[in-house]
This record gives structure tokens, C-alpha cells and sequence, in this order.
């Protein structure tokens, strides 16, 4: 398997992602590395009832 199939398609394997302000910041899917794992660890937000993140 290529690298190429591992990028990560929110940052198109650049680590950066970009706001509609020109922005750059992390990218929070990879964690900036630009690639993510076959099998990739995931957590569940928590949400109220409207599916705003709560912190």
C-alpha cells in the first residue's frame, strides 16, 4: 500500500487545515502529520441537544 492511500483527506496530507479567513492552523483529523492510521482511534464529542460541542 502507497502512502498515498493513508493521507488524510481533511488536510489533503498537508497537517494544515484553513478558514475562511485564510487561517492556518493544525489539523485536528491527523494531528497534523498529514497521514492517519488504517485503523484510527476515535472519541466521542459531547453534545447538547442542538450538537454543540461541549468542553
Amino acid at each position: 500500500m502507497g502512502s498515498q492511500e493513508h493521507a488524510c483527506k481533511a488536510c489533503e496530507g498537508t497537517g494544515l487545515l484553513r478558514d475562511d479567513e485564510q487561517w492556518q492552523y493544525t489539523c485536528t483529523v491527523c494531528h497534523g502529520d498529514g497521514f492517519v492510521a488504517a485503523v484510527e482511534k476515535t472519541e466521542k464529542l459531547q453534545v447538547d441537544e442542538n450538537h454543540r460541542v461541549i468542553d
